[in-house]
C-alpha cells in the first residue's frame, strides 16, 4: 500500500479539482437552476412498538420539512433557504453555500399509525418516532 501525505498545497489542489466537476464549463453554475436533490442518509431502529429513524438533513429549518405516511411508505421532502442578506458595505467575494433538496421514501415491515407517531428536528437531524399500528383485537366467534 502506498500512501501520500496531505499538505495544505495538495488539500487546495484537491479541493480546486473537485471544484472543476462542481462548475459548468463557464464558471459558477447558474443561481436560477433548480437545486439538484440529494437522499439523505438515514438509520432506523426498531422497538416492540415502534420505529426510530433518524435522517441527516443539514441546512434544513423544521418548518421546511414534509413528512407523509402511506400504510407503510414514508417520505421526507426538506428544502434549504439562502439567507442572502447583506450589511452595509459589505460585498460578497465567493459563495458556496446554496440552496440544498433532500427527499427520501422508504418502505417499513408493518404500517405506521400517524396519529401516535411524532419527529423532532434537531441540529440538522430529524428524528421520526413511528408507531407501528397494532393488529385489531382478537373477538371470539360463537358457533350456532
Amino acid at each position: 500500500m502506498f500512501l501520500v501525505p496531505m499538505t495544505r498545497q495538495s488539500a487546495d489542489l484537491a479541493r480546486s479539482f473537485d471544484r472543476l466537476f462542481d462548475e459548468s464549463l463557464f464558471g459558477a453554475p447558474s443561481r436560477a437552476e433548480a437545486p439538484a436533490t440529494r437522499s439523505p442518509a438515514l438509520d432506523v431502529a426498531e422497538t416492540e412498538r415502534s420505529y426510530t429513524v433518524k435522517l441527516d438533513l443539514p441546512g434544513a429549518a423544521k418548518e421546511d420539512v414534509k413528512i407523509s405516511i402511506e400504510g407503510r411508505r414514508v417520505t421526507v421532502e426538506a428544502t434549504t433557504v439562502r439567507n442572502d442578506e447583506k450589511k452595509d458595505g459589505e460585498r460578497v467575494l465567493y459563495a458556496e453555500r446554496s440552496v440544498a433538496s433532500y427527499a427520501r421514501s422508504f418502505t417499513l415491515p408493518v404500517e405506521v399509525d400517524q396519529a401516535e407517531s411524532s419527529a423532532k428536528m434537531e441540529h440538522g437531524v430529524l428524528t421520526l418516532q413511528l408507531a407501528k399500528r397494532g393488529a385489531t383485537k382478537a373477538s371470539q366467534l360463537t358457533v350456532n
